[in-house]
């Protein structure tokens, strides 16, 4: 018989073990070991039986058991301490305090840090892979650094998905109900005790409501809006009932909410508790790019600024981090969607449709006009942006060069801060400790939280046999727990107790371990290993070095082609033959990660360069002394040194991403297994059963401790999160108290005003005449020249634009390259014909073919970028010269 209502009935803890709840509601506990352990002393079955979840333990474990805790001294000591603790660390100054009592400006009083999924931990099932996972190391690096963010995202009733595999190596997905109730959140509530809500105003009149259920992590709350409550209607409950999921409206109404009630919720919790008011909004991706047009539609009913001043207000504190290498990764809807939820009864006021719509439109050469773009709209709301690792924000540029037209991608105005990952999180706790016998817990602590170089130094005195005992230990635990997966994986394919013996003989604690695991996109290539079987069959079962592998990964519930790859995968792990050396695990999940990485010797990467934006994964497993062996890719283009692992060579074209079915890429894919199999035979697993007379890897061993050493705090989400607020939150904080004043916002009117002077006059400023010494001759190293330059600026003053020459080394198209910019000074006042001379001097400081030209920008103080407003005048005979216009 079903019941025809679930509810949770809770444990009433004796009094004596009332901060076990304090301590169990504090995601926290999920990077501290200390507390951790704790919960699992409770009661170490049920632990287990829970999945290591705080919240459900307290529910779970039987009464008597509680009763006995209570009385026991040695417990309720542990159990105040850790209270304690917890308390100090909340409250007691960190990193940003320090930093803030040394900066020029004051630091932001908070920041409100916006995605669509958060992975925090297993127990909290809101994430999909690598953009969650970042958005929870964010949280987490904030909180250890004492950085005042506030998260806000969506709470999704049943998660992503749960993967299981039938018999023949299909993908399965289950979606389990999550009751906030078992999990670590608390319901926001109005001072009398009701749930606190946000309303958003939906066409027909009707109204999508959410109630506010907040995650507390560390010293960050974490806001996450949940729409299936009674008030709304069935098809509005299930907005938010499962991550990546639906049709277009579906995400769309999901993303108005994460961003439109994302920053309402914000609201309600600074109404409520006291909280500062955000100075800087970040966005992780374009999902929550409406958070831009609420922060609009405020300003324009708190302070009666017109739409064109707020625009400037809401830009100068926005921050837009891009995940997304290639423009299919980009969320975009049907125009006439979104002007059906932006106008009539649903419209924002003083927030015209016409101009939402022209936020996201895709106005550069090949873009379509019937669609709008939420990553166009995310650049053109926030005035600082952002890739995800150097060569990321490379491709970036490139990427969303048509926002800019005119300028070459190296002027478009996106940096990069290369992501890093929570040292706590995912170093096991063998290697913090062995790493606390040289340089002290303390400083062990605080290396992983800060990022900071000099704190990991004493590494290098760990000993080869203590390093080579470490790694053992953790292969050792993984193929523990590879077998109990794998043997779970094959109940539920439908095999018998009795045809599972094998399974006690998979991997081997002395064998060379590979690692594999991530979303199973097509750029990924997970099957890329399958591509010779019959040479990977020879280096699993090598009579003197063999290799084993362990592959995990999911496919989107609606990618068949990606669930082919895992099928065919799977197929290959199922061979007896090999089964014992390769192995697939459905539900790759954090849970499991805490494992894999810890245990593996060698990380493998090898995706389509440069479709990898960043791939934390490899930075996980570096910081438990695992060597990559990836493609030059993402972060590991940046920091692959030759000692630190392997690269695999890339048979890149040059001719962009090339077809999947093609021959061209079925040659390049050939290519690169063959390139991955030469590696892995003739250098990583020869020098990994390279033994000196000791037994041991001598040259493995050196190259695991420099991974440690150095790329220990190049890869920690701390090092990650400082440079956001050095180099983006603290600029846009200050960008955004200059332009509010004390409130009258007169600088975001002036700057708006002067932005719309410009574009209106820009089509007639012009380069009219360039002339300088002997520009044709061959001119003689440290020599200069003397510029003249006429420019035509019809009702602009030179005040209002810099004149700049471009020098640098030419191409044979004379394409400039390595570019050094020279502003050019005016003299005089317009002539007769109302032209501006400038003038400068060029020295001439490289040697070989070099080339100048001359260009026209707009300045103004308040620009973040001279290429900010998407204006350029260059000379007549340069092709490209006039201009579109971002904003």
């Amino acid at each position: 018989m079903k019941a025809i209502r679930r509810f949770t009935v809770r444990t009433v803890l004796p009094e004596q073990l009332q901060p076990l709840h304090e301590l169990a509601l504090n995601l926290r506990w999920s990077w501290h070991p200390e507390t951790r352990d704790l919960f699992r002393s409770v009661d170490p079955d049920v632990w287990a039986a829970t999945g290591e979840d705080p919240v459900r333990l307290l529910g779970e474990v039987p009464a008597a058991r509680l009763a006995a805790l209570a009385a026991d001294r040695r417990f309720l000591r542990r159990l105040g301490d850790l209270a304690d603790d917890l308390r100090e660390y909340l409250a007691g100054p960190r990193w940003y305090q320090g930093a803030g009592q040394q900066a020029a400006a004051p630091l932001p009083a908070a920041i409100a840090y916006f995605s669509p999924e958060y992975g925090i931990a297993a127990a909290l099932p809101q994430y999909s892979g690598g953009l969650g996972i970042l958005a929870g190391d964010h949280l987490k690096a904030a909180s250890d650094l004492g950085v005042p963010v506030i998260g806000v995202g969506l709470f999704y009733r049943h998660g992503y998905f749960r993967q299981s595999l039938d018999r023949d190596g299909w993908q399965q997905e289950r979606y389990p109900l999550l009751d906030p109730d078992e999990l670590a959140v608390t319901l926001l509530r109005e001072a009398d005790g009701t749930p606190g809500r946000v309303d958003l105003a939906l066409p027909g009149g009707r109204v999508l409501a959410a109630h506010i259920w907040k995650a507390q992590v560390g010293r960050v709350p974490l806001l996450l809006l949940d729409s299936g409550i009674e008030a709304n209607s069935p098809a509005e409950r299930d907005v938010t009932d499962r991550l990546y999921g639906g049709g277009s409206e579906h995400r769309l109404l999901q993303e108005m909410l994460l961003g439109i009630g994302g920053v309402r919720a914000v609201r309600a919790y600074q109404r409520l508790t006291g909280h500062p008011a955000p100075e800087v909004f970040h966005t992780n991706e374009g999902h929550a790019g409406f958070l831009g047009v609420e922060r609009i539609r405020e300003l324009v009913a708190d302070t009666g600024l017109d739409f064109a001043a707020a625009l400037e207000a809401v830009r100068a504190g926005t921050l837009f981090t891009t995940h997304t290498p290639v423009p299919a990764g980009i969320d975009r809807f049907d125009r006439e969607l979104v002007a059906r939820h932006f106008a009539g009864d649903a419209a924002l006021p003083g927030v015209p449709v016409e101009q939402v719509l022209a936020l996201g439109a895709e106005t550069w050469r090949g873009g379509d006009p019937k669609l709008f773009n939420m990553a166009a709209m995310g650049l053109r709301l926030a005035q600082r942006a952002n890739g995800v690792s150097t060569l990321h924000g490379e491709v970036s540029r490139s990427m969303f060069n048509g926002l800019w037209p005119g300028f070459d991608a190296t002027d478009v105005p996106i940096t990069s801060v290369t992501n890093g990952v929570h040292a706590a999180t995912w170093i096991d706790p063998a290697v913090v400790r062995l790493g606390s016998t040289e340089i002290g817990a303390d400083r062990a602590e605080e290396a992983m939280s800060t990022g900071e170089t000099q704190r990991w130094t004493g590494l290098e005195r760990i000993g080869n046999a203590e390093v080579w005992d470490l790694r053992r230990t953790l292969r050792s635990q993984l193929v523990d727990e590879v077998r109990h997966r794998l043997r779970a994986s094959w109940r539920q394919r439908g095999a018998g107790e009795a045809e599972l013996g094998w399974v006690s003989s998979v991997l081997d604690p002395d064998v060379l371990t590979i690692g594999f695991a991530r979303r199973v996109p097509s750029y990924k290539r997970l099957t890329l290993m399958l591509r010779d079987q019959q040479r990977l069959r020879a280096l699993l079962l090598h009579p003197t070095r063999p290799v084993q592998i362990v592959v995990a990964g999911k496919a989107h519930p609606a990618d068949d082609g990606g669930k082919r790859l895992i099928q065919q995968m799977v197929a290959f792990a199922d061979d007896p033959a090999v089964r014992h050396r390769i192995v697939f695990l459905p539900d790759y999940d954090m849970a499991m990660a805490q494992h894999l990485y810890p245990g593996c010797d060698v990380w493998l990467n090898n995706p389509l360069r440069p479709l990898e934006a960043c791939g934390t994964s490899g930075m996980k497993a570096a910081l438990n002394g695992c060597l990559n062996l990836s493609v030059l890719d993402g972060w590991w283009d940046e920091w692959f040194d030759g000692q630190n692992g392997w690269a695999i060579p890339t048979a890149d074209t040059g001719e962009g991403v090339l077809d999947p079915d093609s021959r061209e890429a079925e040659r390049r894919d050939d290519i690169e297994a063959a390139a991955l199999y030469d590696l892995i035979e003739e250098q990583v697993a020869t020098r990994f059963y390279d033994r000196g007379s000791d037994g041991l890897p001598h040259r493995w061993i050196a190259m695991v401790r420099h991974t440690l050493v150095t790329l220990g705090p190049k890869v920690l989400a701390g090092r990650m999160v400082r440079e956001y607020v050095e180099r983006l939150y603290a600029p846009a904080a200050l960008a955004q108290r200059e332009l509010a004043g004390t409130g009258s916002f007169r600088a975001a009117h002036e700057l708006a005003a002067w932005k719309a002077k410009v574009r209106e006059a820009w089509p007639v400023v012009r380069v009219e005449h360039v002339e300088a010494d002997c520009p044709d001759e061959a001119q003689e190293l440290g020599s200069a020249l003397a510029l003249r330059v006429q420019v035509a600026l019809g009702p602009l003053e030179p005040a209002d634009v810099e004149v700049q020459v471009v020098s640098g080394r030419v191409d044979e198209s004379d394409r400039i390259s390595d570019a050094c910019l020279l502003a050019l000074k005016p003299v005089g006042g317009p002539d007769l014909d109302g032209r501006t001379r400038y003038e400068g001097s060029l020295e001439l400081c490289r040697t070989g073919p070099f080339g100048y030209t001359v260009r026209v920008l707009p300045a103004h103080p308040r620009l973040a970028s001279p290429a900010e407003p998407g204006l350029v005048a260059l000379p007549a005979e340069v092709p490209g010269m006039d201009a579109g216009l971002l904003r």
